[in-house]
């Protein structure tokens, strides 16, 4: 069943990822809405599932790749109901069928000795929905960047005419970031309240480097506001706190789990 269901999500995301480009070029959205939708369903269900085999809501780099690439997935799903975002697909939905595909083939990782309470699960769902809407504005400022070269370099044709404005582009990736920015601080707040010793030595990694990349958001955050950032000042300002941000948690899982033999 479980493997069935893996299936099904890889081949929505194909054909979700397929139809954003053919959406890209003037074909309607509401095909990729309906791939996307089996594609997070079917996916859910996998994880779900795959979870009630472990018995446990702690997760190795495969399953973790799973779940984070899935609800980035879904954030984008319900978000390109309301706003210009669905081209945002063309990037997030191949990349949620390969990190769905990365759970069965990665490592699971070590047991937690106790199951976590329900302080240490709203921290880490606080996290996974953080890391959800900068990942979304990552993708957003890829996006942006390539469209701000193209126009630079006088190439209007091809994928620029189906996406947005480079206005409404880099004002929904400043939407992102806020929302984000706003989660991963209570993330944050939550981990420092509620964890034992969030500077122990195999969290230490995480912590620092997590938090500086909420400084990173802060700063550019704050520069926007007060300095006017935007255009290719706030595109590296995102991808360098974004690449913060997988470091400080995909970067140190990998290497505790698969290198030390350690769990969070």
């Amino acid at each position: 069943m479980t493997i069935t269901l893996l299936i099904l999500a890889c081949a929505g995301y194909a054909a979700a990822g397929l139809l954003c480009w053919r959406h890209l070029r003037g074909a309607p959205v509401w095909p990729v809405h309906a791939a996307a939708g089996i594609a997070v369903a079917t996916h859910l269900a996998v994880l779900v599932l795959t979870m009630l085999e472990v018995r446990s809501v702690v997760i190795g780099v495969g399953g973790a790749l799973s779940l984070f690439a899935w609800q980035a997935a879904v954030l984008l799903f319900l978000a390109a109901w309301r706003q210009p975002v669905a081209s945002l697909g063309l990037v997030v939905y191949p990349v949620a069928l390969l990190c769905a595909l990365a759970m069965p083939l990665l490592p699971g990782g070590a047991e937690a000795p106790t199951p976590l309470d329900w302080s240490l699960q709203l921290h880490v769902l606080l996290s996974l929905v953080a890391y959800g809407f900068l990942t979304l504005a990552a993708v957003q400022a890829a996006l942006l960047s390539f469209q701000d070269h193209r126009l630079h370099n006088h190439r209007t044709a091809g994928l620029n005419t189906g996406l947005p404005p480079l206005q409404t582009m880099e004002r929904l990736m400043f939407r992102l970031i806020g929302i984000g920015f706003a989660l991963l601080s209570l993330a944050i707040v939550t981990g420092a309240v509620f964890l034992d010793n969030p500077l122990a030595q195999h969290l230490a990694h995480k912590t620092v480097l997590s938090f500086i990349a909420w400084a990173f958001f802060g700063i550019l955050l704050w520069g926007h506001w007060r300095q006017g950032w935007r255009g290719r000042t706030a595109i590296r300002w995102t991808a360098g706190g974004y690449a913060l941000l997988i470091a400080a948690y995909f970067g140190s899982k990998m290497v505790l789990e698969l290198v030390l033999g350690r769990h969070w």
